[in-house]
C-alpha cells in the first residue's frame, strides 16, 4: 500500500509540473506577441522553448510510466476476501427462475369455517 501511495503522489506532482510548464510556453503560432519581439530576444526565447518542449515530453512520458506502475501496485484483497461486487453476484437471484407463489386453499376443503365465513349448505 505504501508503494501505491508514493507512486500516486509522484503522478500528482508530475501533473502539477506539467500544467505549469504548459502554461509558461508560448504558442507555436506566436499570435499577437510575435509582432513585438526583436531579433536579439528570439535566440534566448528559442533555447527556453526547446527546454520547455523537452521537459513537457519528459513529464508526459513519466506520467504515463508512473500511471502504469500505479496500476500494477494497486492494493488487492487477499484470496479469502471477496469484493462487494463479487458478493452481490454470488447472492443474486436467478432472473430466469419462476417465482413460487403461495397457493390458496379452496373453501370447500376447509372443514372448520373461520370467523366471517358462512358454512355451506
Amino acid at each position: 500500500m505504501g508503494i501505491y501511495i508514493l507512486v500516486s503522489v509522484l503522478v500528482i506532482i508530475a501533473c502539477f509540473l506539467q500544467i505549469l510548464i504548459v502554461l509558461v510556453q508560448n504558442s507555436k503560432g506566436g499570435g499577437l506577441a510575435a509582432n513585438f519581439t526583436s531579433a536579439g530576444q528570439s535566440m534566448g526565447i528559442r533555447k527556453t522553448a526547446d527546454f520547455l518542449e523537452k521537459s513537457t515530453w519528459t513529464l508526459a512520458a513519466s506520467i504515463l510510466i508512473l500511471s502504469v506502475v500505479a496500476t500494477a501496485t494497486i492494493p488487492r484483497a487477499s484470496g479469502s476476501e471477496r469484493s462487494r461486487i463479487q458478493n452481490q453476484i454470488q447472492n443474486a437471484v436467478d432472473p430466469s427462475a419462476i417465482p413460487t407463489l403461495p397457493t390458496a386453499v379452496p373453501p370447500s376443503s376447509n372443514p372448520n369455517p373461520t370467523e366471517g365465513q358462512q358454512p355451506e349448505n
